[in-house]
């Protein structure tokens, strides 16, 4: 029996990542897990903005078990993991700038937006407020409803 050789790619937010890092039992967790398996497992693609390792690098410098060796050690195994890491484009920029005035958000959480907007890609995130706000975007799935 031939496997199925079509592989979901997702756009991933770095509220998805962190969550790989967290000793904390959120409700989350255990989907964020199970999605980094399956892109271990090259079930599924990434695309992911080079912002996702500055915020997620950001995110572990304040997580009080973390020492710089860690962070560096936590950011270098999600680089390792061969994602398509996506640029800062123009067009792309621009937009998540309209995003952000039209809809009262960071500019960093729109650009996830836009990527995805550009690339014809979902996006995956586990910030619920931000995923709540931006409504009218039907590709975007809240890591909660996350089914592979």
């Amino acid at each position: 029996m031939e496997k199925n050789l079509t592989v979901n790619t997702y756009i991933l937010d770095t509220s998805v990542v962190v969550k790989w890092f967290s000793s904390h039992s959120e409700d989350d967790r255990v989907a964020s897990l199970r999605l980094r398996q399956d892109i271990l497992n090259g079930e599924c693609a990434v695309v992911a903005p080079t912002l996702l390792f500055y915020e997620l690098a950001n995110a572990l410098r304040y997580n009080p078990r973390f020492n710089a060796k860690d962070v560096n050690d936590a950011v270098n195994s999600v680089m390792e993991m061969g994602f398509e890491v996506y640029g800062v484009e123009v067009d792309t920029m621009a937009q998540a700038v309209e995003m952000a005035f039209r809809f009262h958000v960071a500019v960093y959480d729109t650009y996830f937006l836009a990527v995805s907007q550009t690339k014809k890609k979902p996006l995956l995130t586990a910030d619920y407020r931000f995923a709540d706000r931006m409504k009218g975007f039907k590709n975007i799935i809240k890591l909660s409803d996350f089914v592979p």
